[in-house]
């Protein structure tokens, strides 16, 4: 098992910036791919960024020269999300996976508005 511990989110402004951080505890493989996905109401999730153990990183569009997301050792993610948008707007996920293993966090809301 797997625990995921979001936290970071909140209320900004647009042009904001905000960092989320995640924390795994558990039992945790050494290769793995930790990310970030988020759902805005009446949406379906949609994959943020990810990152594997080895470094590799892969981006939505959509955030492509705004987010980043970075990790430290195989249990902590972060994501540092800067010119924040309205359309930004979601309930944001961590995620750990390793073949056949994939958890979830609950969540963390982040608020992109004037």
């Amino acid at each position: 098992q797997v625990q995921l511990v979001e936290s970071g989110g909140g209320l900004v402004q647009p042009g904001g910036s905000l960092r989320l951080s995640c924390a795994a505890s558990g039992s945790i493989f050494r290769f793995n791919t930790m990310g970030w996905y988020r759902q805005a109401p009446g949406k379906e999730r949609e994959l943020v960024a990810q990152i594997t153990s080895g470094g590799s990183t892969n981006y939505a569009d959509s955030v492509k020269g705004r987010f980043t997301i970075s990790r430290e050792g195989t249990r902590t993610v972060y994501l540092q999300m800067n010119s924040l948008k309205p359309e930004d707007t979601a309930v944001y996920y961590c995620n750990w996976s390793s073949y056949p293993y994939e958890y979830w966090g609950q969540g963390t809301q982040v608020t992109v508005s004037s």
